[in-house]
C-alpha cells in the first residue's frame, strides 16, 4: 500500500532532531553502554530537584481540590504573582491583563507566531537558535536567517538585521541564548531596539507593526559578572512591540511542572489567549496555584536560585576548563566561557582525521558519532539549531551532568582524540 498523503504542513515539517538523537542514545544505553548524555535541555531530578516549597504547594493544591479547568488567561493569583516577580527581578511593570499563562514556553511561542505572522511574512531569527526555523515553518513565513559567529559569541547584531527589516513582521530573539549560553551586550540589544522603533515609526497608520519575541526563559541563570538585558528596560518604547516568553521550567528546574508565561501588549496577549484557548494549552490548575504561592515567597525563591546557580555554574565552569585544557594540549577543540543558562558552547573539529578503523572523517555527523561511540559523550551539533549542518560547534547541556563525572568525561574525550590519526 502506498504511503498515505497528509497536509502540506505535516508532509514538510521536520521532527525534532534532538528527540531523534535522544532515541539513538537510549538505544545505546539499552545495549549496556554508559553514555554521558549532555544533549537534552532538561534536568536529572536526582541532581536538580524542584524547589521543596514548590513541590509541597503542588501537593497541597491537589489536596485542596484544584483539579478543574483554570481560567483561559491563567489564574489571577498567578498572574499577580508573576507581575510582582518580574518587577522584583527586572523592574518591569506589567498588569495582569498583559500576562498570559500557559503550560510552558512552547505554546506561547506558537501563539506568538500565529498571532503576528501571516503566510509569506518575513520572520528574522539568528542561527543557531532553538526551534525558530520550525515555528516559522508552521506559519509559512519567509525565513530570514541571521548567521552568527563564534567571535561574537553567536549573538546577532543590528547591522546584520537592518538589511532585512523592511516589511518584516517578527524578530525572534533569545537571551540567554539556547543553545549557546551567551547573552546580549547592552549596546548591541539597544541598537536592535532602535532599529525596531525607527522601523515602526516609519510604518503607516493601520499597517502591521514589527514585533520582537524575546525569549528570556533562562534570564535568572546568569553567572559571574554577566548581566541580563531586555528590550523594555533599555528602551521603554519597546513595550509596545515586545512580547516575552518566560516561566519556571529552567529557572527552577521545573520542566515537567509546565508553567510558563508571556508578558506583552494587552491587544496581542488577548489574541494569544484566544489561540491558546482553542489548543487547550493551559497549565494545570494545581500547578498554577502552587507556583503563585511559591513566587510570592521571596526568601524561598532567592534561596533556591542561589543554590541552583551555584550547582549549574560549577558544572559549566569545570567542563569549560576541561575543554580549554584539551585545547592547550594541542587537540582540535575549543569552548566559549559560559555566561548563562545551562549550556556550554564547545568546538570539536575533527574533519580530515582518520579513525582507528581507518575511516576518514569528512562530515560533521561522523564527528558526532565518533565522540558518542568512542568517548561515550552525547552532544547536540549546532546544525540541529538551524546552523550549517557542517558547523563544528556543539551544545553541552549540564542539566543531567553529575559533578563527579566531569573528570571522566574529559579523560574519555582525551583518549578518543588521541586515537585519531
Amino acid at each position: 500500500m502506498a504511503n498515505p498523503k497528509f497536509s502540506q504542513l505535516a508532509e514538510t515539517l521536520i521532527g525534532s532532531e534532538i528527540v531523534r538523537l535522544g532515541a539513538m542514545i537510549k538505544e545505546k544505553i539499552k545495549e549496556g553502554n554508559h553514555i554521558y548524555n549532555y544533549t537534552i535541555g532538561d534536568f536529572d531530578s536526582t541532581q536538580f530537584p524542584i524547589p521543596g516549597l514548590l513541590k509541597e504547594e503542588i501537593i497541597n493544591a491537589y489536596n485542596e481540590g484544584f483539579t478543574t479547568y483554570p481560567a483561559a488567561e491563567g489564574e489571577l493569583d498567578l498572574r499577580k504573582a508573576v507581575s510582582s516577580f518580574i518587577e522584583r527581578k527586572q523592574g518591569l511593570q506589567y498588569s495582569t491583563n498583559e500576562i498570559l499563562i500557559s503550560n510552558g514556553g512552547r505554546p506561547l511561542i506558537y501563539s506568538i507566531f500565529r498571532s503576528i505572522v501571516d503566510k509569506g511574512d518575513k520572520v528574522i531569527y539568528p542561527v543557531p537558535s532553538w526551534n525558530n526555523n520550525h515555528y516559522a515553518h508552521f506559519t509559512e513565513a519567509e525565513h530570514i536567517r541571521i548567521e552568527t559567529k563564534p567571535e561574537h559569541e553567536f549573538m546577532p547584531f543590528a547591522n546584520q538585521i537592518a538589511p532585512h527589516i523592511k516589511g518584516a513582521s517578527l524578530i525572534a530573539l533569545c537571551s540567554p541564548l539556547n543553545p549557546t549560553g551567551t547573552v546580549f551586550a547592552k549596546e548591541d540589544l539597544e541598537a536592535i531596539c532602535d532599529l525596531v522603533i525607527a522601523e515602526n515609526n516609519s510604518r503607516a497608520e493601520g499597517e502591521k507593526k514589527l514585533y520582537v519575541m524575546y525569549d528570556q526563559i533562562y534570564c535568572t541563570l546568569t553567572f559571574g559578572h554577566t548581566i541580563h538585558h531586555d528590550p523594555v528596560s533599555l528602551r521603554p518604547e519597546m513595550k509596545k512591540y515586545t512580547v516575552f516568553v518566560d516561566g519556571i521550567s529552567k529557572a527552577f528546574a521545573s520542566t515537567g511542572v509546565r508553567v510558563g508565561w508571556s508578558m506583552g501588549p494587552e491587544a496581542l496577549i488577548s489574541k494569544m489567549k484566544a489561540i491558546n484557548s482553542h489548543v487547550g494549552s493551559w497549565a494545570p490548575l494545581a500547578e498554577q496555584k502552587a507556583t503563585a504561592r511559591f513566587l510570592n515567597n521571596e526568601n524561598a525563591v532567592d534561596e533556591f536560585l542561589t543554590y541552583f546557580k551555584g550547582e549549574v555554574s560549577y558544572r559549566l565552569t569545570n567542563l569549560y576548563k576541561g575543554f580549554k585544557q584539551l585545547q592547550s594540549e594541542g587537540f582540535a577543540v575549543d569552548a566559549i566561557e559560559p555566561e548563562a543558562a545551562i549550556y556550554l558552547t564547545v568546538k570539536i573539529d575533527l574533519k580530515g582525521k582518520t579513525t582507528p578503523e581507518g575511516l576518514m572523517i569528512d562530515k560533521q555527523e561522523q564527528v558526532t558519532e565518533y565522540v558518542l561511540n568512542k568517548a561515550k559523550l552525547a552532544l547536540v551539533p549546532f546544525g540541529y539549531f538551524g546552523a550549517d549542518k557542517e558547523s563544528c560547534w556543539y551544545r553541552i547541556s549540564v542539566g543531567c551532568c553529575k559533578k563527579e563525572e566531569i573528570v571522566d568525561v574529559i579523560s574519555n574525550l582525551r583518549e578518543a582524540l588521541k586515537q585519531l590519526a
